[in-house]
């Protein structure tokens, strides 16, 4: 008994000395404040469900702009105002333009193969990021892909006045999901891979595949706050991934295969090229190499796990802060008869004009960002920031969910008013950093052109060809649920389901 005790008072003092060290190690390295870290453990019990919201709380009382917390043996600072994005993301861009690896990243080696995770210094890095700016998101090839984002929202408005004439409910997310998927598909595979009618299938199994990846990859895991654990993998979470990632590549290599098996027949000089066609035509100026396949399944992986969830979730969180606020749909539906009358069919050209629906949408991603920590950053090297040090091999997180609801940038933060974006003027292109929701500079999103062209022409079609209104029993008791659910994006914990009527 004497012996247990002697060993229990040791640990004890030993765990309270490396803490102990620890704070006065911190104070030396002139970090930024923060909440006081426990011992082993760091401040991972504050994090709760929703990290965006809990960290903001904690940024209000420790660190508004930067702010140090200690996740397991992870060092985090936390930028939590626009002017410490600024810092973050680009007067320090090229020091802090890292990734840090999330256990799941490991799995088939995906970090070294994904736009999305490679160091900004890879030569693969640039060249994924080349072909992509240039062959998928620069301005001239979505113009010519304007007609097949067109009629993916045409099958999308046909679907839902069957739903109306059938008296059903219209579930907003899942619906703008397949639209965003089907897109993309087509875009890379010139295919449609999902029905809006929900059949069963391969198009049925690639879309629960997604679906679950989006949420396992956001689920919290040990192994990323305790390196040592990696390798144990003790909650299965890098398994689930691996098991999904498996039947994500194999679906995906099935399309590679029969298009590699048409250009066979027709020779790849066909002049009917999809995105799939320019990736496996790609050779570097250097070297004459392709692209590897596992380069391929690993960057398109990235397209629909991220194209569609962030896509679909936007378009949910709009239609029901529409439903909630019935006055700023009205002012939407007026803003559309006065600009597109009586013109069934809403053309990517009339976006421009529809500044109180751009307006909805800003004051959406001000509220929802679709990413509220984005992805985390890496110092390659100590920085001073704002008169703190950073140092090498910090976690960086940028709570843009907190600079949305800064009061002191955003009168009434939690009020939905999209008024307040035709008196200022403010983009997400990553150069407003009060509004940041895809990023700035070199890790910005990429797909962030692509996905407001769709989201914009689907809200506005859904909104000009159908009255929309709460199922009778959420009317009656008068309570829309807008709790959240924070997975690979921030969605609506309640899937949105709403009323169609054809005008």
């Amino acid at each position: 008994m004497e012996l247990l005790l002697f060993y229990t008072t040791c640990l004890i003092l030993a765990v309270s000395s490396v803490y102990l060290l620890g704070q006065l190690a911190n104070k030396r390295r002139n970090l930024p404040p923060g909440p006081r870290p426990l011992p082993l453990i760091g401040n991972l019990l504050s994090l709760g469900k929703l990290p965006h919201r809990s960290l903001a709380r904690l940024a209000n009382r420790h660190g508004h702009d930067l702010m140090t917390i200690r996740l397991g043996t992870v060092t985090t600072i936390v930028a939590s105002s626009a002017d410490a994005a600024r810092d973050v993301l680009h007067r320090h861009d090229a020091a802090f333009s890292g990734r840090f690896l999330f256990d799941g990243t490991h799995v088939f080696a995906h970090y070294t193969h994904s736009v999305v995770w490679l160091p900004a210094t890879s030569p693969r890095w640039r060249a994924l990021r080349k072909v992509c700016s240039g062959e998928l998101f620069a301005p001239h090839r979505l113009d010519v892909n304007g007609s097949l984002r067109g009629d993916k929202v045409e099958e999308l408005v046909s679907h839902v006045a069957r739903l109306a004439s059938e008296g059903k409910h219209v579930r907003v997310g899942r619906l703008a999901f397949v639209t965003a998927l089907n897109l993309l598909s087509s875009t890379i595979f010139s295919t449609d891979l999902v029905s809006l009618d929900d059949r069963l299938g391969l198009g049925r199994e690639f879309k629960d595949v997604l679906a679950e990846l989006n949420y396992t990859v956001g689920l919290p895991n040990l192994s990323d706050f305790y390196s040592e654990l990696a390798r144990l993998d003790p909650q299965g979470i890098r398994r689930r991934i691996e098991g999904l990632f498996r039947r994500l590549h194999a679906m995906i290599n099935d399309q590679i295969e029969k298009r590699l098996r048409e250009r066979a027949v027709t020779g790849e000089s066909s002049t009917q090229k999809n995105f799939l066609d320019v990736l496996l035509d790609y050779r570097n100026a250097d070297d004459g190499r392709g692209f590897e396949r596992q380069t391929i399944l690993s960057l398109l992986s990235d397209f629909f796990s991220a194209g569609t969830d962030t896509s679909s979730a936007t378009v949910e969180w709009v239609m029901a802060e529409l439903l909630l606020n019935p006055s700023c749909m009205a002012r939407a539906r007026k803003e559309l008869d006065q600009v597109v009358g009586s013109k069934q069919v809403i053309e990517e050209s009339d976006i421009g004009q529809l500044k109180y629906l751009q307006a909805i949408v800003k004051e959406t991603f001000r509220l929802h960002p679709p990413a509220p920590l984005l992805l985390p950053h890496l110092a390659g090297t100590a920085t001073q920031v704002r008169g703190y040090t950073v140092p090498k091999g910090a976690r960086l997180l940028v709570n843009v969910w907190a600079i949305g609801h800064d009061a002191r940038v955003w009168p009434e933060p939690e009020k939905f008013m999209p008024e307040r974006f035709l008196e200022k003027e403010v983009d997400f292109k990553g150069r407003d950093f009060e509004l940041i929701p895809f990023g700035s500079g070199r890790r910005m999103c990429p797909g962030s052109p692509l996905a407001m062209r769709m989201v914009h022409l689907m809200l506005a079609s859904l909104l000009h060809r159908f009255h929309w209104s709460l199922p009778t029993d959420v009317e009656k008791n008068g309570v829309l649920n807008m709790d959240e659910r924070l997975g690979l994006n921030l969605a609506m914990a309640t899937p949105l389901q709403a009323i169609a009527t054809p005008v």
